[in-house]
């Protein structure tokens, strides 16, 4: 998990969520990067915790987050790790969006591809190489 400090940003509806130039960068095994926002460059009055909650082995418990923005609804847009576990501390205090539920997101100004499946939020830009897990078949990975 590294400092990146590439700009990201992330919008929806004409609206910009995020703007950082201050994000972890996760690159996990057959995964494309997750990048994740300091919750200070969120606008964090769009989101709403969600119930849902998954585990993940590495990072811990994960919470979901809700986007609204002009009557969207969009469950599940986001999430953060918000008592991380020990390696991943730095994770604390940001969010990391699903590129594929927001109308754009970008990584110096290159529009990101999502991740397929709809359970990884992974941010493919032209540097990075597949194959990658989360599609069809890819579950046993």
């Amino acid at each position: 998990m590294e400092l990146d400090q590439r700009r990201v940003v992330v919008v929806h509806r004409g609206v910009t969520l995020a703007d950082s130039q201050a994000c972890r960068r996760v690159l996990e095994t057959s995964h494309p990067p997750v990048f994740y926002v300091p919750r200070n460059d969120v606008r964090t009055a769009l989101l709403s915790r969600s119930q849902a909650t998954t585990f993940c082995e590495w990072k811990g418990p994960a919470t979901y987050w809700t986007l609204t923005v002009d009557g969207c609804v969009l469950p599940r847009a986001a999430w953060s790790y918000e008592s991380p576990a020990p390696g991943f501390a730095a994770l604390a205090g940001h969010l990391a969006f699903y590129p594929g539920k927001v109308d754009l997101c970008t990584v110096d100004g290159e529009s990101v591809r999502a991740q397929p499946g709809d359970f990884y939020g992974g941010w493919i830009t032209g540097e990075i190489l597949g194959p990658f897990k989360g599609g069809p078949g890819t579950a046993g990975w």
